[in-house]
Order: structure tokens, then C-alpha cells, then sequence
């Protein structure tokens, strides 16, 4: 309802120096390709 999607990384991820762009690259793509706005 809010538009906000929260995600948490866990494992090796967390940590991880790329989490970020396999949040931009996979992840946000996948979302705004499947979501409706």
C-alpha cells in the first residue's frame, strides 16, 4: 500500500561490497518489471 518494498540481505550478502548492484541491476528491475506503479 505504502509503495516501499524493504529488503534484507542475508548470509554472504550482507556484508558484501556488490549487494548494491544486485539490488539495482536484479532485483529493481525484476520488481518494476512485475509491479505495477
Amino acid at each position: 500500500d505504502t509503495g516501499i518494498v524493504k529488503l534484507r540481505m542475508q548470509g554472504a550478502c550482507s556484508g558484501c561490497p556488490s549487494s548494491s548492484v544486485t539490488l539495482k541491476s536484479g532485483i529493481e528491475n525484476m520488481l518494476m518489471h512485475y509491479v505495477s506503479e
